[in-house]
């Protein structure tokens, strides 16, 4: 079955699937529910004791557990003034430098800036140009909120139709582009790190994405590329390192892009590297001087 299941997803009905799985998650007939629960339970066993609620039937629908809180101390933020901190539990797929508009997505592909950060405005793409990225994927057994890696204040946010592929390993080396084509939330910052972006890539059974500023963006019709507004939120836009900026509703994958000699990555954050919400993966020059 695995070598079929990359052609497979050319001719699935992607986003007809997620619509479903979006719908049945959202299920609170307890019988439902915490049969789906159970299912998931049994088979990738995701670690609870971490949780606010530790019970995983105690939750209203599968989505509420799939997405739930932990506590506060079960993940400490990366102290210091210079420190990047992981967004997410997950394991890093690629890092490194952008070669020039180029990112790294598997042996044999890359995918360009432009690209990626589509129908945002050109100076994005070229404040990026020579910089820093890492790509971590977030198993189905993975804490699914994604957290802010520095201080910043949020200047552009951008909602960008396309197919959902997988995101596994083995359809990020087959299929060219990835990341760049499946559908995406992009979000763009100025903080101490300088420009940075924090990218929320949709996959197969992803269908929603949410940011606590506009809630859920996706599902999205029609599916076209638009600029999600900035304004008259409860939540303000300067955030800080670690706070929460929005939720997976099934995993995916997050993109974190940097400027040029804005950010430094840990040596150890490479390709197989396992990451938990909060921990140190970076720096930023000045403070490696300090």
């Amino acid at each position: 079955m695995g070598m079929f299941f990359v052609p497979m997803q050319y001719l699935l009905p992607q986003h007809t699937f997620s619509r479903v799985v979006l719908q049945a998650t959202r299920i609170e007939t307890p019988v439902i529910k915490d049969a789906l629960i159970g299912s998931f339970i049994k088979g990738f066993n995701p670690d609870m004791s971490d949780a606010v609620e530790t019970d995983p039937h105690a939750y209203a629908s599968f989505n509420a557990f799939f997405t739930r809180a932990l506590r506060p101390e079960a993940r400490p933020i990366a102290a210091g003034a210079g420190a990047l901190a992981s967004p997410v539990d997950g394991t890093v797929s690629q890092a490194g430098p952008i070669a020039g508009d180029q990112v790294f997505q598997a042996k044999g592909h890359h995918y360009s800036l432009d690209a990626l950060l589509s129908g945002a405005a050109p100076g994005w793409s070229a404040g990026f140009r020579d910089g820093l990225f890492a790509t971590i994927y977030l198993a189905p057994y993975n804490y699914h909120r994604i957290h802010m890696p520095c201080d910043g204040v949020l200047r552009e946010a951008w909602y960008v139709p396309g197919k959902l592929f997988s995101v596994n390993a083995a359809t990020a080396a087959a299929v060219p582009g990835l990341f760049a084509r499946n559908e995406r939330v992009v979000l763009l910052f100025e903080g101490d790190c300088g420009p940075f972006a924090v990218i929320l890539v949709g996959a197969l059974f992803v269908g929603s994405m949410t940011t606590v500023w506009h809630g859920d963006v996706t599902p999205r019709r029609p599916r076209q590329p638009t600029r999600l507004p900035l304004d008259s939120f409860a939540h303000p836009l300067a955030m800080s390192r670690g706070e929460e900026l929005g939720r997976f509703n099934m995993g995916s994958t997050v993109i974190l892009l940097f400027g040029k000699n804005k950010a430094e990555l840990l040596q150890k954050i490479s390709a197989g590297q396992v990451v938990r919400m909060g921990e140190p993966i970076g720096q930023l020059p000045q403070a490696r001087a300090e």
